[in-house]
Formats: C-alpha cells, sequence, structure tokens
C-alpha cells in the first residue's frame, strides 16, 4: 500500500468518524426523545388502566347477566365448551362451542418439524377470533356467548346464541373441498335489541404465529402480516421490526397471518372498512413462535337480519397455483391476488419469476424428479439462454487483453499523474480504431444479477422446496448443517450451513477467474491498482457467508451450481479462445477502418468521435492558453 492509499484510508476514517458525530443527537434532542419516551410509556400505563377498568366492568356485567333471568343472552352467558370438527382430505378445522369460532386448524399431508405427518397451524389460546356486536344499551361479543350447534356433519355446523325467546345470534359455517371456511353470520329478530344506527361489527382477531421450520432466523424472515387492499396490490408490516397499532387508511379485502409457507387468511365480501389497526410483534428465538399477530376490522352487518355477513377463511399452504385456483373457490367474485402471498420479488424480479422461472418450476416438477435435480436443470436453462450474450462479453473482454501491449505502446508516454486524461483519450482512441467497446465486459454481471436477485425471491418462498432432500440435505428449504453447537455465537448463529461454504467457495473460485481475466487486460497503474483490490473481492465471500449460513439449502446451492457453471464456462471460452487469430481479426478491422473510417459504427463510430471532440477541445484550450 503506498503512501496515497493510506491517506485516503484514513481520510476516509475521519470522514465517517465525524459524519458520526455530527449525526449524533444534541442535548436538546436527547431530552426531546426522553420526554416523548415518557410521554408513550405513560400512555400506555393509561391504556392498560382503561382495559382493565373495561375488563372489569365487563365482567361484573357478565356475573350480574348470568344471574338476571332477563338479561340479554342470559341462557348463552353459560354452558359447557365442546368441540365440533370439520374436515375434509386437506384440511382439519377444530370449532369451539364458547365464542363459536375456529380454535384448531389441521393441515393435512404436510409434516411439521418435529416429523408429525400433519401440521397443526395453530391450536388453543395461540389464536382467538371475537365478533363484538353494538346493541341499544352497550356491546355483546361472541367471546362470552356459548352457542348451541345443529345441523352438525363432516362439513357444515351452525352456531346459535339466544338472546331472548325468537331472537338468535347465528355463525354458520360451510367447509370446502380444500382449504376454504364460508363463514355467515345473522341476526334473528333483534331488530329491537341492537342498535340500529351501527351497520357493522367489530373483529377483533389474533394469533400467535407458531414456528413451523427448522430454521427460526429465516423462517421468521418470511413471516409477515399481509393484506390486500380493495383498489387492488398487496402490502404488509415490517417482518423484522414491532409495529403496533398501525392504522391502514385503505378499505382491504383481506388480512393473512402469514409465516413462510403456511397462511391464516381471513376475507370479507363486502370489504374491511377503512382505518383497521393491524400489529406484528416478533417473537425471541426458542420461544417457539415467530410473531405476534393482532388485526382491528370492521365489516358490515345488518342488523335487521335481512342480510348475513360473509367472510371466507382460507388455511392452508402459500402454493402460488394453488392460491391462484383458491380465488375461485370463494364466493365473493372478487380479484383477491391471494398468489400475492407468495412473494416474487419487486416488478422486475418478479416479472421473471412470475412468466418465466414459475413455469419452468412447474413444468420440471411436473417431470416427478427431484427438487436438487430441478435447481440444477434451472441452472443449465439459465446458462444455455445467457451463453450467447455471456460469450459476447467475454469475447470483448479477450479482445482487450490481446491488445494490452498495444495499449501499453500507445500510452506510455502518459505516466505522469497530471497525464491520466490524456491517457485515457489515447486508450480510448485505440479501442476504436480496433472497434473494441471496453463496457462489453461488464455484461456478464450485467446479465447475470436480475436473475441472482430473482431466484433470491423464489427458491425460499417455494414451497415444493420443503422437506425435499437431496444428497447430503435433508431439507432444501432450511439449512444443512455440517456443525452445530448448542448457543448462539454473534453472527455466525449456532451451525455451520455445508451448502453455504460451498457456495462461498464457489464464490472465491469465481472471483479469483474474473480478476485474472480483468488484470489481464489492465494496463499500467490500473493493473497495480487491481493487486491492491484484490482483498476486497476476497472479503465478499467472508460476508456472504455471514449473510447466508442461515439461509435455506436450496438457494445455497442454487448459488453453488450457478458460481460452479459460471466458471466452468469461463474456463471453456479461455480454452477455445485463439489469441493469435483473435488479434489478426482485430488487426483486420483496423486496417480496414484506416482505409475506410465510414464502416465505423455502433460504440466504435462514437467513441471515435468522441476522440476527436476530446481532441478539438484540447487544441482550443491550448491555443487560448497560448493567447
Amino acid at each position: 500500500m503506498n503512501k496515497n492509499n493510506l491517506i485516503g484510508f484514513i481520510l476516509i476514517g475521519l470522514v465517517l468518524v465525524g459524519f458520526s458525530l455530527w449525526n449524533r443527537p444534541s442535548e436538546e434532542e436527547l431530552a426531546k426523545q426522553q420526554q416523548k419516551e415518557q410521554i408513550e410509556k405513560k400512555n400506555k400505563e393509561e391504556q392498560t388502566k382503561a382495559k382493565a377498568k373495561v375488563d372489569a366492568e365487563r365482567a361484573q356485567t357478565l356475573q350480574q347477566a348470568t344471574t338476571d333471568t332477563s338479561a340479554l343472552f342470559h341462557k348463552a352467558l353459560t354452558g359447557e365448551a365442546k368441540s365440533i370438527v370439520l374436515k375434509n382430505s386437506k384440511l382439519q378445522l377444530q370449532l369451539n362451542t364458547k365464542g363459536g369460532v375456529v380454535d384448531k386448524a389441521v393441515i393435512s399431508n404436510f409434516t411439521d418439524r418435529n416429523g408429525n405427518k400433519d401440521l397443526t397451524l395453530f391450536q388453543g389460546k395461540d389464536q382467538s377470533l371475537t365478533y363484538t356486536f353494538a346493541t341499544k344499551d352497550g356491546y355483546v361479543s361472541t367471546a362470552d356467548l356459548y352457542f348451541t350447534a345443529s345441523d352438525v356433519t363432516d362439513t357444515t355446523v351452525t352456531f346459535t346464541a339466544e338472546a331472548a325467546a325468537g331472537k338468535t345470534l347465528t355463525i354458520k359455517y360451510v367447509l370446502g373441498n380444500e382449504y376454504m371456511l364460508h363463514t355467515s353470520i345473522s341476526a334473528t329478530g333483534m331488530g329491537g335489541i341492537l342498535n340500529p344506527s351501527i351497520n357493522t361489527v367489530d373483529i377483533n382477531w389474533q394469533e400467535r404465529c407458531a414456528q413451523q421450520e427448522k430454521g427460526f432466523t429465516f423462517e421468521s424472515r418470511y413471516a409477515s402480516l399481509t393484506y390486500h387492499n380493495t383498489e387492488g396490490g398487496t402490502d404488509y408490516l415490517s417482518e423484522t421490526s414491532e409495529k403496533i397499532d398501525e392504522v391502514i387508511e385503505d378499505k382491504i379485502d383481506w388480512v393473512a397471518f402469514k409465516n413462510q409457507f403456511f397462511s391464516a387468511v381471513m376475507i370479507a365480501k363486502t370489504d374491511f372498512g377503512t382505518n383497521a389497526t393491524l400489529t406484528s410483534i416478533p417473537q425471541e428465538k426458542g420461544s417457539g413462535y415467530l410473531k405476534q399477530y393482532q388485526a382491528k376490522l370492521k365489516t358490515a352487518f345488518d342488523p335487521t337480519g335481512a342480510q348475513p355477513t360473509q367472510l371466507d377463511f382460507y388455511y392452508g399452504p402459500n402454493d402460488f397455483r394453488l392460491l391462484q385456483k383458491m380465488e375461485s373457490q370463494s364466493h365473493f367474485g372478487k380479484d383477491l391476488e391471494l398468489e400475492r402471498l407468495v412473494y416474487l420479488g419487486w416488478p422486475l424480479f418478479r416479472i421473471i419469476n412470475r412468466w418465466f422461472t414459475l413455469y419452468v418450476f412447474d413444468w420440471l416438477t411436473g417431470l416427478d424428479i427431484n427438487m436438487g435435480v430441478v435447481l440444477i436443470l434451472i441452472t443449465l436453462l439459465l446458462k444455455f439462454i445467457t451463453f450467447p450474450l455471456v460469450k459476447k462479453s467475454y469475447l470483448s473482454s479477450a479482445k482487450m487483453r490481446v491488445l494490452k501491449p498495444k495499449l501499453e505502446e500507445a500510452t506510455k508516454e502518459f505516466n505522469k499523474p497530471e497525464d491520466q486524461m490524456k491517457k485515457q483519450q489515447a486508450m480510448m482512441s485505440e479501442y476504436a480504431k480496433y472497434g473494441v467497446s471496453p463496457l462489453s465486459g461488464c455484461l456478464p454481471m450485467l446479465i447475470q444479477m436480475p436473475i441472482w436477485i430473482a431466484m433470491f425471491n423464489f427458491v425460499p418462498n417455494a414451497i415444493q422446496l420443503r422437506g425435499e432432500s437431496f444428497l447430503w440435505i435433508d431439507d432444501l428449504s432450511t439449512y444443512d448443517p455440517v456443525l452445530e453447537w448448542g448457543h448462539n455465537i454473534w453472527l455466525i448463529g449456532d451451525h455451520l450451513s455445508l451448502t453455504c461454504i460451498l457456495f462461498c467457495l464457489s464464490n472465491v473460485l469465481y472471483s479469483m477467474m474474473t480478476m485474472r481475466q480483468q488484470r489481464d487486460q489492465m494496463v499500467g497503474q490500473q493493473a497495480e491498482q487491481m493487486k491492491m483490490m484484490q482483498w476486497m473481492m476476497y472479503l465478499m465471500p467472508v460476508m456472504f457467508f455471514f449473510m447466508f449460513n442461515d439461509y435455506s439449502s436450496g438457494l445455497n446451492f442454487y448459488y453453488f451450481v450457478s458460481l460452479f457453471f459460471s466458471a466452468a464456462i469461463m474456463w471453456f471460452l479461455r480454452k477455445t479462445t485463439n489469441d493469435e487469430k483473435l488479434l489478426s481479426s482485430l488487426e483486420a478491422n483496423y486496417k480496414e477502418a484506416q482505409s475506410n473510417p465510414q464502416k465505423l459504427k455502433g460504440l466504435s463510430a462514437r467513441l471515435q468521435a468522441m476522440q476527436q471532440q476530446q481532441q478539438e477541445l484540447q487544441r482550443k484550450r491550448e491555443q487560448l492558453g497560448q493567447k
């Protein structure tokens, strides 16, 4: 490292330190922040006290109602909680007569992380759902009521709570053939009891989202409270930070409590009104849970009982094609876009995944071959498609390599620091003469990056990889530990992933080959500077290791295979490129350009024109300097 580099690093360090000091809040700002935190703490305490007071008043009211035979829902306030089971070949739901809602959902034929053949999405107190209706004298909540079950079959049940003689609240459930539960809520004869001026029902839905996969950190990254705007498009609360009572101003069609591969979704026929409040609180590793979700919603309710409130619930896997099909099984005729629960990336990457990766993936999985082989075949197909561009890019770099002696000869007189502009001009002039584009060497990275990022979004969300083994990998959807220990180490975690190690090693190999290729085409001080920058290229695989050690083995395996084939293609092109023939063709281009400059086209022509303009500007500056 020379003196200039050392000074440069020192200056960068001073700038960073100065920037951090400059950004440090002042004493006044710290005092305001502390005051704000105290106010928020006080507000939370007041909210807690108010809630406790309301709960106490509610408990007192309920106690009075259970002893007052004339009270509203007197009979329904006491009873015995009984379980009713609805099931089909895909889903088993347990409903409770206390509250009249689902309190357990089991998805069939999906193994859980403990090896059980069916997966329990939630059970018991992990999820709660309450409907609250406005009466003329107050409110009534379904959580306080014991319902009577009737019309019970394997796929249907009707829950009824009697408010008074001939006055009832009814919740009907019909389980579809797959993962959709249809719900209808209506009041009968309660026109004189319910508040006629309030035509909405309050919904309070909560779930403590259980960890379903081996890798907590990776699964939590893909678990989010997601919702769909009535006007179109989906959004979600942050997966990593705590969001409490986030107000959604737009109307929404559905809310999903989503983990990596499974979701519970509530869909409204007439939408959920404005100002819904959503909460997502990340849970601690080792707790067995990913997030604490809550949705406070309002939807239409007819207190006269003429029109029922209709809701659909989806309890099932986040499978793109399945979710597309589920839309037709909803009875509401809406463009729900449930498939958006499978995140495919930002618009450009979503287009790649939506219109290419998904179709190739569907075709290959339809052949009933191992999912590891599917990833290899997708990689080979992508390499085959991009090979012409990669080859063209490599040949451009090879042209610059064989021209290196001529460039050094043409620029040898411009070695002083003040002559660097002239040196660049001389190099551009040589490139233009031989018809070479110095920018084409960047194409391999530009070609691969969108595909890499698209696969970064696709593979972790592909439920088809879940539980699939390949070679030494037990499950392609989570990490493959070659070594584990019982506690977390900062930046590493509690394991070493073998596919992550292979990915990083292949990255080192590919970096070595690309650096060699770049170094072979650089002139003068550029080559020396490249040597000093090598350590940064080797640092990237180390950074990738800390980033990807928790990621799915399927994603790491894809990157490993992709880099391996990229290195193999580069080696093949190097071995099959005849430098002498390449130089001869460039010499022929040079002679042709000399004899007929009009034949220069594309970037070469632009470089030539640019060179002439720079020379003209330089000539004018020199003339002005002489005057």
